[in-house]
This record gives C-alpha cells, sequence and structure tokens, in this order.
C-alpha cells in the first residue's frame, strides 16, 4: 500500500518486499531470510570480516589523498555482500549500481528519464540473480542465503517481480547502513578526535561506538507505512490511507532520550537505544552484521594509530530516504 518511502513511486517501482509486507507474508519471508544471520552463523561472518576488513585497509595509502567512500566504505560493505550470496567479487560494481539506482529517491528521479534507466538496471539484477538462484536450485539445500530463498516455500516461488523487490532490498539494506555509517565515521573521528584517544585508551568502548556512529549517522533517514484503516495516533486523527512516516533521524536525536544529541560520543551510556535499526517485526535481520563490520572497521583505525584527514569536499546523497555520502576524499596520518 504505497511502499516504504515518503515518495509516491511509479507502479513499476512499487516494490512488493517483504519489509513492506505485514504478517502472514512478512512472517514467512522473513523466516527465510533470519537464519542467513543466526549468531551461528555470525561467528562465521565475523572471521570473514575481519580478513576483508584488513586487506583493504592494508592496501591503502598512507598520506596520500583518496576517496574513503570508494576505497573503504563501498568495498567492505558491498564486498561483504558478494560473500554472503557467494558472488565473484568482480560482480561488485554491478551490486553498487543496482544498489544505487533501487534505494534512488530524489527529486532528480522523478521523470521518465530516470525511470527507463532504473526498470533497465533493475531487469540486469533480475537476470544476474536469476542465474544464481538456478543454479542453487539444481543443487543440494545448503545454508547460503541464496539457497535458503530458492528452497523454501515462501520464497522458492515467488513472481519475477516478487523476486526483484527482494533482492534489491536485501542489496540496498544490506550496504546502504553499513556502508554511509563507515563514511560517517571518518567525519566524526575528524570532527571530534578526543573520541580516538578515548578509544585506544579503552578498546573495551569499541562496540558501543558501533553503535554511536550508526546512531549519529542514521544512515536511513525514514521509513514510512501506510494506514489500514481510521486510527488515531498522539491525539491526532489518521485517516485509513495516509502516510505514517517515521523519522530515524529524529528519534536518534531526541534530547529527551539523547542528551547532547548531535555529538559524537563513544562513551553515550544508551547508545544502543538508536533506532536506525528499526524497532519489533520489521527491525533489520542483519543489524547483527552491520555492527560486526563497522566495529571491526574501528578497531583496526584504532590498532592502527590511524589520523583520518578530510581533504576536500564531502559529496551527499539528494534524497530524503538515505543519509549517504558519496564522495569522502581523505588522508591518513599515523598518530
Amino acid at each position: 500500500m504505497g511502499n516504504i518511502t515518503i515518495t509516491d513511486p511509479p507502479h513499476e517501482s512499487n516494490l512488493p518486499n517483504f519489509i513492506a509486507a505485514d504478517p502472514p507474508v512478512h512472517t514467512a519471508q522473513r523466516k527465510v531470510i533470519a537464519p542467513a544471520f543466526s549468531p551461528s552463523q555470525m561467528k562465521t561472518r565475523d572471521a570473514q570480516v575481519r580478513e576483508h576488513c584488513a586487506q583493504l585497509l592494508d592496501g591503502l595509502p598512507i598520506g596520500e589523498t583518496f576517496d574513503w567512500v570508494e576505497r573503504v566504505s563501498v568495498q567492505q560493505a558491498i564486498g561483504m555482500l558478494c560473500i554472503i550470496f557467494d558472488m565473484p567479487f568482480s560482480d561488485l560494481p554491478d551490486l553498487k549500481r543496482w544498489s544505487d539506482f533501487a534505494g534512488g529517491v530524489s527529486a532528480e528521479n522523478l521523470n521518465d528519464e530516470f525511470r527507463a534507466e532504473w526498470m533497465a538496471q533493475m531487469q540486469a539484477m533480475l537476470v544476474r540473480f536469476d542465474e544464481l538462484l538456478d543454479a542453487r536450485r539444481d543443487e543440494e539445500p545448503a545454508d547460503d542465503l541464496l539457497s535458503r530463498m530458492v528452497h523454501s516455500d515462501a520464497m522458492g516461488n515467488l513472481s519475477p517481480i516478487e523476486r526483484l523487490a527482494n533482492i534489491a532490498l536485501l542489496i540496498v539494506g544490506g550496504n546502504d547502513t553499513t556502508r554511509n555509517s563507515m563514511s560517517g565515521l571518518a567525519l566524526a573521528l575528524n570532527e571530534y578526535p578526543e573520541a580516538f584517544d578515548q578509544l585506544r585508551d579503552d578498546p573495551s568502548l569499541i562496540p558501543n561506538a558501533a553503535q554511536e556512529i550508526i546512531r549519529w549517522q542514521s544512515p536511513v533517514l525514514h521509513m514510512r507505512r501506510t494506514t489500514t484503516c481510521d486510527t488515531e495516533l498522539g491525539g491526532q486523527h489518521i485517516p485509513k490511507g495516509e502516510k505514517v512516516v517515521m523519522w530515524y533521524l529524529s528519534a536518534n536525536r531526541d534530547e529527551t532520550i539523547f542528551p547532547d544529541g548531535d555529538r559524537f560520543d563513544v562513551a553515550r551510556s544508551n547508545a544502543r537505544r538508536h533506532l536506525a535499526f528499526g524497532h519489533g517485526i520489521h527491525r533489520c535481520v542483519g543489524a547483527r552484521l552491520a555492527e560486526i563490520q563497522i566495529g571491526t572497521l574501528i578497531e583496526e583505525i584504532v590498532n592502527r594509530g590511524w589520523r583520518i584527514v578530510p581533504k576536500g569536499e564531502t559529496s551527499r546523497l539528494s534524497s530524503p530516504f538515505l543519509r549517504g555520502i558519496t564522495e569522502l576524499p581523505v588522508s591518513i596520518e599515523i598518530r
């Protein structure tokens, strides 16, 4: 009933994915996805994240200007998608492009030219993933995410538009929170240099710092639902069919919950109370993996004694939906 963004999407881009669904559809499809992010799976992912992150950072130039978004945030976040989907890393540029189109919500996108390109990109994405799904269908069921999907009753026989919708959701949800939080981290550590000293002196704060950067960055700005009947909320009458928009960025700056909420504070006692992953039955199924990736990056930066210094203008995504950073020139100095 209108999907998950504040905009009114064209019919062809009103995607029927499980985050936009209510029970029982949402319940059944989420049960297929959730085991891929279970505690036992996260033990394996933790080792993979650490290996991948260390390799990425080992390859960065010291004292030279480079784009943190392209060299770190994108490579770490979408690289993990390649691992989760068991895709070759050569598919990474395609995954990034498809994610950017699938999550694109801005005034610049409300035209026929963008819609035509959007459809072409989504069709190309579906073709590639159908190849992967068909290969999994011919194999014995396994633990990987695509195998779980294709061998399940809830997601094994989806229509093409349903497959497209849920793949797009997994790609966007699987990298945008992580990618933009890791980009925001580079800005936060420069703007609040005392945070690095705190983390170096007390590494036990690193998991809390991962929560704090997710709160501070709030990479998903809002989520929209639609009322199915007349209702009342906070004394406000809301008719059936109205948009109800939850502004995560506002919640995560609520001064009654987070005093001095605009400040990045790695020791904030209630940083984990942020709502960036949502809440209730729709809470992000991959939240723990995002936390592992961000925490690992913080740990690597602290252990290496790096100071990340911005070297130019930060380019931001024009969007009411994603608080994205598209370009961040920096250099690395050793403390």
